[in-house]
């Protein structure tokens, strides 16, 4: 698979309309609608919250494609012109976006990007320039996990031009967001100054949106902390670690009860920071809290982090305290990759 911002830009959502016209059938009176819209906005706002506590592969998370298919999918014409059709698709293309970030989040890619070329195909026929701007960020991200930050840094490229000249049709949080992802890509790349660039031009543009009013509610995690979060891992990609460490001091105030899957892999992140610093005891410390948040978090992604760890540790791997972590890693989150490392 290879994802190609042009061909999003100019064709994204065939996809979407083809689906939506066969399910025109038996569509519910306009009348209906408006309830039906404001009952799928409360249920992807839960499975929103549902996703980032227990995973992409939790059956909270499953939810976004049973609802898509069962419940909105219906409800769909081909031309939306009412502002109650335009609602729909902006929670369909909601819908379908956590459904590609469930995927993203259990390693299925394939999967999670056919459904978010559906969700940027729906929003763009609602209107909705936010979420497609988001949609773009986010699989501006997904090529930035599978190590392509060309591709991201493309992706990124055509949100940014989503938002129009000047940003002034896309809410500043929303910005952040993709200056944020841009940030990753470079760090992924090795490109220092430009991740320093994208990320103080993210840390700007939230302080520009907490002046703010409507921001939509799916973007409101976008915290200086999870800014902090994100920066943490930016400069341990680019190999400063104590710049990783003073940005996790920021990023502290973010609840593991709300953002279990976000602190787990921040944690990892930080504790290979630490080994890179010579620290060993609390790196482990740091690995050992990471395996407490993430051994009920359903999240290949976030296993992988602390698979990343396993491997930074291997030099020590003949130390007790080292095995007995590699140990509870395999045992707690079922890690199987370990090349030897345990016993």
């Amino acid at each position: 698979m290879i994802m190609n911002r042009r061909a999003l830009l100019s064709g994204a959502g065939g996809a979407s309309g083809s689906l939506a016209a066969s399910k025109l059938a038996g569509a519910p009176a306009a009348r209906k609608r408006h309830s039906e819209v404001a009952a799928l906005r409360r249920a992807a706002e839960t499975i929103r919250h549902g996703d980032s506590r227990h995973g992409g592969g939790s059956t909270q998370a499953s939810r976004a494609v049973r609802l898509l298919d069962e419940r909105a999918l219906p409800l769909l014409t081909t031309r939306p012109a009412s502002r109650t059709e335009r609602e729909l698709c902006s929670v369909s293309a909601e819908l379908a976006r956590l459904a590609g970030w469930a995927a993203l989040d259990i390693g299925q890619h394939g999967t999670a990007f056919y459904h978010f070329d559906l969700a940027l195909g729906w929003s763009r026929q609602a209107n909705d320039n936010d979420l497609s701007c988001y949609i773009l960020a986010t699989m501006a991200l997904l090529a930035t996990l599978r190590n392509s930050p060309a591709t991201a840094l493309d992706m990124a490229e055509g949100s940014v031009q989503t938002a129009g000249a000047g940003g002034t049709r896309v809410n500043a949080r929303v910005l952040s967001f993709t200056r944020l992802i841009e940030a990753r890509a470079h760090a992924k790349a090795g490109d220092a100054r430009a991740a320093s660039t994208a990320l103080a031009a993210a840390e700007h543009l939230l302080e520009q949106a907490s002046g703010q009013d409507g921001a939509p509610a799916w973007i409101d995690f976008l915290t200086h902390s999870r800014l902090a979060s994100d920066a943490a891992e930016i400069h341990r990609d680019l190999g400063n670690a104590r710049a990783c460490l003073a940005w996790n001091e920021q990023a502290a105030a973010m609840p593991p009860t709300d953002f279990t899957r976000s602190v787990g892999m921040r944690l990892a992140v930080v504790a290979t920071a630490h080994l890179r610093l010579g620290d060993l005891d609390e790196s482990l410390s740091l690995a050992h809290r990471s395996v407490d948040i993430l051994r009920n978090v359903d999240s290949r992604r976030a296993r992988g982090y602390v698979q990343d760890l396993t491997v930074a540790l291997a030099p020590h791997r003949n130390t007790r305290p080292v095995r007995a972590f590699l140990s509870r890693a395999h045992r707690d989150l079922g890690l199987t990759d370990l090349a030897g490392l345990v016993a």
